[in-house]
């Protein structure tokens, strides 16, 4: 054998000799294997089947089911949906809209646990008090007694703020009457801007492909960590039933929501007081406004924030291909950094304000660029 073809053959033994030795180590654990990538909000997440959150969350899941008054503007009948326990004291988060009817709170509340076997649901059921109900984030607080509990396993709360796109998720619920359902999917959105029950802007929705039906109201969206994200709290269809377009209210909405509740039995939103419409550069360029993008004001409330920061409204109105605009107003193009493009932009900043807290608004009037501070007040019920 030559000096060169005995110097490879030294080589490959040892290459082979350190492997066999790597391979050992790893399987008795003393050196762990890791997946590439440095994604650690998804790897902090865990990684439980949905088999395995259910069997974890199943237990801290309730049916809800509300009964109103046969007089007044509700009409009577009953609501169903879903909610989940957050503590031994006996909170239960779940939606405003399955407990409130056209402003008319539930008469009555019952929230069916699930029991150990799961076939005897009617011996699960436990009274509930409603704490609040707050329509603008479509979050109401419940209370029960602890004792009247079967069991008593709220479920731990997580944070959406850090979600991506394509993150597993699992819900669980009771669509259309049927029990303690399980369903899963991955977030197809974040970022959104929901519709409240009564109009208002709920920030920073996740949508989901998740099966979401009605009944699902109320439950919780679940990550693979086993932590509650999200409310789920409604869909987009055409057909009436689920098409892969889900959406829940983020969790740190409903918990701000709660702590205001058992702090002080009301909750509380920031206020601006300016309204207008939203700008592309197209209407822009047509109305002469020197801004590619923006909320152009129309309206300032008087004695408002808004008009103590010296906002300006609009002061005349044109017609622009059959449709009036009213201009002449200032142009919001950011708040606090953050772009606004349009009056659902604005909202969903200011909602996630304190009364008292002080913003940064940035300003386009005429040719000029300004910047004025606000504070902003309690928006009035």
């Amino acid at each position: 054998m030559s000096r060169s073809t005995s110097r490879v053959a030294l080589l490959l033994a040892g290459a082979l000799i350190a492997a066999l030795v790597a391979l050992v180590l790893i399987v008795t654990g003393v050196v762990a294997v890791t997946a590439g990538g440095d994604d650690e909000s998804t790897a902090s997440r865990g990684t439980l089947t949905p088999m395995e959150v259910f069997e974890q969350s199943a237990a801290g899941v309730v049916e809800v089911r509300a009964s109103f008054p046969q007089a007044g503007a509700a009409g009577g009948g009953s609501g169903l949906g879903s909610g989940f326990l957050v503590s031994r004291e006996g909170d239960i988060i779940t939606n405003a809209h399955v407990v409130t009817r056209d402003g008319w709170d539930a008469s009555a509340i019952v929230v069916v646990f699930r029991t150990q076997s799961g076939t005897d649901p009617a011996s699960a059921q436990v009274s509930a008090e409603l704490v609040g109900s707050d329509e603008n984030s479509d979050v109401a607080l419940l209370k029960i007694d602890p004792e009247d509990a079967p069991s008593l396993d709220p479920l731990p709360l997580g944070e959406s703020a850090s979600l991506r796109v394509g993150e597993p998720v699992t819900a669980i619920g009771n669509p259309l009457g049927l029990s303690f359902t399980v369903t899963s999917g991955i977030v197809s959105a974040t970022g959104r801007n929901l519709t409240s029950p009564n109009g208002m802007v709920i920030p920073n929705g996740i949508q989901t492909d998740a099966a979401i039906n009605s009944g699902n109201s109320g439950g919780p969206l679940i990550d693979s960590a086993g932590e509650v994200i999200g409310v789920n709290t409604q869909i987009m269809t055409q057909s009436g039933g689920s098409q892969g377009l889900g959406f829940a209210v983020p969790i740190e909405t409903a918990v701000r929501v709660m702590d205001q509740f058992k702090a002080t039995g009301e909750v509380s939103y920031a206020y601006l007081g300016a309204s207008g419409h939203g700008l592309t550069a197209e209407l822009a360029h047509v109305l002469g406004v020197e801004a590619d993008h923006g909320l152009l004001v129309v309206r300032v409330t008087p004695g408002s924030p808004a008009a103590k920061a010296d906002i300006r409204g609009g002061s005349r109105e044109v017609l622009l291909q059959g449709q009036p605009f009213v201009v002449g107003g200032d142009v919001i193009t950011a708040i606090d950094g953050h772009s606004i493009a349009s009056s659902e932009e604005l909202a969903a900043q200011i909602v996630q304000r304190e009364p008292g807290e002080t913003v940064t608004i940035d300003l386009v009037r005429g040719s000029q660029k300004l910047s004025v501070e606000a504070t902003l007040a309690a928006r009035e019920t």
